[in-house]
């Protein structure tokens, strides 16, 4: 029997690879359309997701896992670890943590021989990833749940994330944004600079084009490394050819320990809109 198992949410934007590798079970949200009923990752790419969204958005929508979800999930774990640690996506940002924990406290009677513990990423998509990942390779290295939640939690103080929105068009379905300056900044071409820190979203700035955008999140990312040796994940939402060249810019100007792609989860890309681009890194 394993010593610790990892559970992640699918916002987290693994890819397939790393969660083969580190046996990570990840609990999906749904996506809604036309009727059906999609498990994000599992039934559906991200790729196919913004097909779908691309059609015909006022049918595509989106709901997060239930209690009942992330206790399927501690049963499944139960079976094959002595302890489980349960990652999740920024409180600030969604319930999905106040959702594991109904979950954890469910599974109290029910798994009473199981150890369960959880921890607010305070971030989301590839940052979230990368703390995630910390978990894992601790795991992988045989370490304790104490030692696996630590290097995550030392990770987590670490990671930065920097978006660059194709448009703010689709921004007032985060209900965070009235329609009406969403609709203004779409006609005006605003593309918004986002990151997120402190487990919420913070607006940094704005491009008139995405060149300008990707240089600016560039130059952010520089003034936080500067010339260490940093992990890195570039996040799009179906801008794969871009997204690739943005890692060679990136594995040209950084001392990079760490890159890979990664697709941004149309979960979070049904608000976003396609074309986002985006940095999660940070520094050993």
């Amino acid at each position: 029997m394993d010593k610790v198992a990892i559970v992640a949410d699918s916002i987290a934007c693994f890819t397939r690879e790393m969660v083969e590798q580190y046996g990570i079970r990840i609990v999906p949200s749904n996506i809604h359309f036309d009727g059906k009923v999609y498990k994000e990752y599992l039934d559906i790419s991200p790729s196919e997701a913004y097909r779908l969204l691309e059609r015909d958005p006022d049918c595509f929508t989106t709901s997060a896992p239930s209690p009942a979800d992330y206790l399927e999930a501690y049963r499944e774990l139960s079976t094959r670890a002595q302890s489980i640690l349960c990652i999740t996506l920024s409180a600030k940002l969604s319930a999905l943590h106040d959702t594991a924990q109904v979950a954890k406290e469910q599974a109290k009677q029910e798994l009473p021989q199981t150890t369960i513990e959880l921890l607010d990423s305070r971030t989301c998509a590839a940052a979230e990833g990368f703390v995630v990942l910390a978990a894992a390779r601790a795991v992988a290295e045989g370490k304790s749940l104490a030692e696996a939640l630590k290097a995550a939690e030392e990770v987590r103080e670490k990671l930065n994330l920097l978006t660059l929105m194709e448009t703010i068009r689709y921004a007032y379905r985060s209900g965070r944004i009235p329609k009406i300056a969403s609709q203004i900044g779409s006609a005006i071409s605003v593309k918004p600079i986002l990151s997120i820190s402190d487990g919420a979203a913070h607006f940094v700035g704005i491009a008139r084009t995405k060149e300008r955008g990707v240089k600016r999140i560039i130059q952010l990312m520089r003034e936080k490394v500067g010339e260490n040796p940093v992990h890195v994940a570039v996040v799009h939402a179906d801008a794969l050819e871009e997204a690739q060249r943005l890692k060679e810019q990136v594995a040209s100007e950084f001392n990079c320990g760490e890159l890979w792609i990664s697709e941004f989860s149309p979960i979070m890309g049904y608000a976003t809109g396609r074309g986002l681009l985006g940095l999660a890194f940070y520094v050993d």
